[in-house]
């Protein structure tokens, strides 16, 4: 197979583990930067120009689309699809995903576990929004934020009030959230492929730091999932339609609590934490998707 991996930096660690995972299994790997596609929407003839020649050959994506181009990211994800070229994600599940409030509502409906979560079209009622969501210390998180910036703590209901206030007046989407005391900086990502849990592990804050993220000087360690941890984290994916998914959680004293669900999850942390091949699944899921798709083509 030609497998082509979205990625705007081939160096990643992420995007040559895949590579090389799908030269391990035989196929052609192919690094293509989505800001460098130009899409042709024409009828019946729909194609991608990659640095100004046509693109052919290509059996399956893996998108990789970081979150600050989403749009652009997500729109040459369709382009192959109408080009009825299988992608590893959906377009339409990215989507869902980036969007933090669409994705709180989507997993709401699915009825999973998630801490207290509030939103507003830049009300002044913040004394209430608080309240609603079990008072302070709470969570305020920025709408676009990724990887633990534009997360704040805020300890005190005035402290609170004054930052929401503060993004409201900058006109900056925010959620506001209970906080999770019980989970003492740590949270556990479950990493799902195709409908099964491939990997987990345990991220613990540094010392003062409230989030946990690696790329906060967050340490993960390898950890075993509960039934209902595993239930929740395949429910979680399966509701935004994700084939690829780092599902993010909060151990509490009512169950695990979905934070964020990853549609580009990296793999350094995942694979260092529990010394498994988690590029290799992919990989072989892909190729599930090129054969159904390549039945489908002989039977019409």
């Amino acid at each position: 197979m030609k497998i082509a991996i979205l990625s705007r930096n081939p160096k990643l660690y992420s995007t040559r583990r895949l590579v090389e995972a799908a030269e391990q299994r035989g196929h052609q790997a192919i690094v293509l930067d989505h800001l460098r596609c130009d899409l042709v929407i024409e009828q019946g003839d729909p194609h991608i120009l990659y640095k100004g020649e046509r693109l052919t050959g290509v059996d399956v994506i893996i998108p990789r689309i970081g979150a600050s181009v989403t749009f652009y990211g997500t729109a040459v994800v369709r382009q192959f699809e109408m080009m009825k070229i299988k992608s590893a994600v959906d377009s339409q599940a990215i989507v869902r995903s980036r969007d933090k409030l669409r994705s709180f509502q989507i997993l709401g409906r699915a009825k999973l576990g998630m801490p207290k979560t509030a939103f507003t079209n830049y009300s002044k009622n913040t004394s209430e929004l608080v309240r609603e969501v079990g008072g302070a210390p709470l969570v305020i998180k920025l709408l676009e934020g990724t990887q633990g910036l534009g997360v704040v703590l805020a300890e005190t209901q005035k402290a609170a009030e004054s930052v929401i206030e503060a993004f409201h007046n900058l006109k900056a989407r925010i959620i506001v959230q209970e906080f999770i005391s019980e989970a003492g900086g740590a949270d556990i990502r479950a990493f799902v492929v195709n409908g099964e849990v491939v990997g987990a592990m345990k991220r613990q804050g540094k010392e003062g730091e409230f989030r946990s993220n690696l790329h906060r000087g967050g340490k993960a360690m390898l950890i075993k999932l509960t039934r209902q941890e595993k239930a929740a984290a395949l429910l979680a994916a399966k509701s935004l339609g994700l084939g690829i998914a780092g599902v993010d959680m909060l151990q509490s004293k009512r169950g695990p609590l979905i934070l964020e669900v990853n549609s580009s999850p990296g793999l350094e942390g995942i694979e260092k934490a529990t010394q498994k091949d988690i590029a290799a699944k992919i990989i072989q899921y892909v190729e599930g998707l090129a054969q159904r798709k390549s039945k489908k083509s002989v039977q019409e």
